[in-house]
C-alpha cells in the first residue's frame, strides 16, 4: 500500500536509476469505477510547468517511485480534461461517504496494485492520515504500541466515495448518481454538512424531483439560497414538484417580486394552489395546510369508492392517503373514514357505514398552535380544514402541525409519516 502523501515531492526514477523528476500530483480518471487506475503522474523537473508521464509504466510506488522502462522509452501523457487531480481536487476537500451517509474531509489517499496497475483504493479520513503527512506516523504508531493500543483505521473504500467538485460538472454528475440513490433526508443532511458552494453545486446536479424532495428537508435559509441560484425556469419546475404547502412556505421567504415571478412561471394549476395558501396568515391552519388530499362523493358503495379513488388524479397526488374525505356536490365535508376500513370492507356495503359523520375539523383561521393541540388531543394523522360553510379547503398533516411547538431545525429531523 502507498499513500499520496508519500508520493508528493518524491523523486521518480527510471528502470536504470536515472532521475526523471519529482512527483507533484497523481491523476486518475473513470472515477465511477470501483478502483480507478492511475492515469498519469504530474512531474516537476525544474523547468516551467509540470510535465506528465503515463501511469501504465509505473513499476513501484514504495519504497521508491520506479518506472518499468528507461528514460528514453518513457511515455509522455497529454491531459484530456476528464482527469481528477488527487492532490489538487480531493486532498483536504469534502467528500461524501455514501455507505456511511456522511460528509468527511480527505486527509490522505491510498493506492494498491490491482491486476498489474496501481489503482486508487481508498480515502483516509482519520487523524492518522494527518500524522502521516506531517511525517510523524511512525512515532504515533510507537506511542500507541507503548499504550498497547492499535491505531484506528479510518480508510473509506473508494467505491463508496463520491468526490464533490463544484468546478468539475462531469465528475459531480457521476457523484450525483451515487448520492441520488440515498434517501432524500440523508441527502439533505449531507447537503447541510457541505460548504455552501459545494452544497449548492450538488443540489444543482440533481434532477428536479429529487431536488424538490430535498428542498422539503433542508433549512429555510439554504432553501432560499439554492432556489435563488437556479435559473427562473428551473426554480419554477422544482416548486411545482414540491408539496404546495412547502412551496408556499418557501415562496413566502422570498422577496415579493421573486415570488410573483416564479408563480407566473409555474403551471396554472400548481400556481393556483400555492397562491391560495399564500393568502392565509402564515401561522393559521390555512397557511400550513396542504391542498393534496383524497375525496370521494357521498352515497357510494365501497366498490364504487375504491374505483373512484383509482381513477382520481387527486388521490394519486394526495400527500396523506390515510384518510378519505367524503364531500357533497358543493365540496362540503360530510364525513371521514380510514383507508384501512375502506380496503377491508365488503364491496357491497355503503361507505356511510364506515365513515365518521361528525369529524374533527379546524377553520382556515385557526392558529397553528391550536391545530397542533387538536391533532395531539385526538391522536390524528391529519385534520381537515374547512370554512364557515363547511367546505373542505385542505388538510394539516401531523408533521406540519407539530412545527408550531417544535423548532423547524428539529422537526426536519423527525421521521416522515407521509
Amino acid at each position: 500500500m502507498a499513500f499520496l502523501s508519500q508520493l508528493q515531492g518524491k523523486t521518480v526514477w527510471d528502470v536504470r536509476g536515472e532521475r526523471i523528476g519529482k512527483c507533484l500530483d497523481v491523476l486518475i480518471a473513470d472515477v465511477d469505477t470501483t478502483y480507478p487506475p492511475i492515469r498519469a503522474l504530474a512531474l516537476s523537473n525544474g523547468r516551467n510547468g509540470p510535465h506528465f508521464i503515463s501511469g501504465e509504466q509505473l513499476g513501484w510506488l514504495k519504497p521508491e517511485i520506479l518506472l518499468t522502462v528507461p528514460a528514453s522509452e518513457v511515455k509522455g501523457y497529454q491531459p484530456k480534461g476528464d482527469e481528477l487531480w488527487l492532490g489538487r481536487h480531493v486532498l483536504d476537500r469534502q467528500i461524501v461517504d455514501v455507505e456511511g451517509r456522511r460528509v468527511v474531509r480527505v486527509n490522505d489517499l491510498q493506492f494498491a496494485r490491482i491486476g498489474g496497475r496501481y489503482c486508487l483504493v481508498g480515502a483516509d479520513v482519520g487523524g492518522m492520515g494527518l500524522l502521516r503527512r506531517l511525517g510523524v506516523e511512525r512515532l504515533a504508531h510507537g506511542f500507541l504500541s507503548m499504550l498497547k493500543r492499535e491505531p484506528s483505521q479510518t480508510i473509506i473504500p473508494w467505491e463508496v466515495v463520491a468526490p464533490l467538485q463544484a468546478e468539475a460538472p462531469i465528475k459531480l454528475r457521476i457523484s450525483r448518481e451515487k448520492i441520488g440513490k440515498l434517501h432524500p433526508a440523508d441527502i439533505a443532511e449531507i447537503v447541510s454538512g457541505l460548504d455552501r458552494q459545494t452544497g449548492r453545486a450538488l443540489m444543482h446536479a440533481l434532477d428536479d424531483e429529487t431536488m424538490a424532495e430535498i428542498m422539503e428537508e433542508i433549512e429555510p435559509e439554504l432553501q432560499v439560497a439554492v432556489l435563488e441560484d437556479l435559473d427562473r425556469e428551473r426554480a419554477a419546475d422544482v416548486l411545482e414538484k414540491m408539496d404546495p404547502d412547502e412551496a408556499a412556505d418557501l415562496l413566502s421567504d422570498l422577496s415579493p417580486e421573486s415570488s410573483a415571478q416564479l408563480l407566473d412561471l409555474m403551471e396554472d394549476e400548481d400556481a393556483g394552489y400555492v397562491r391560495r395558501l399564500l393568502t392565509y396568515p402564515e401561522e393559521s391552519a390555512g397557511g400550513i395546510m396542504t391542498t393534496e388530499y383524497a375525496t370521494i362523493p357521498e352515497g357510494l358503495t365501497v366498490a364504487e369508492a375504491m374505483d373512484y379513488l383509482r381513477r382520481s388524479e387527486q388521490a394519486h397526488e394526495a400527500e396523506a392517503l390515510y384518510y378519505i374525505y367524503v364531500v357533497d356536490a358543493a365540496g362540503r365535508l360530510k364525513g371521514v373514514l380510514d383507508l384501512r376500513d375502506l380496503v377491508l370492507a365488503s364491496p357491497t356495503d355503503k361507505v356511510a357505514k364506515y365513515e365518521e359523520r361528525d369529524p374533527i375539523t379546524v377553520n382556515l383561521e385557526t392558529h397553528q398552535r391550536e391545530v397542533a393541540r387538536i391533532v395531539a388531543k385526538y391522536n390524528l394523522l391529519a385534520v381537515p380544514v374547512v370554512d364557515e360553510k363547511g367546505v373542505l379547503h385542505g388538510i394539516v398533516t401531523v408533521d406540519d402541525a407539530v412545527d408550531a411547538i417544535i423548532p423547524t431545525a428539529w422537526k426536519k429531523r423527525l421521521p416522515k409519516i407521509f
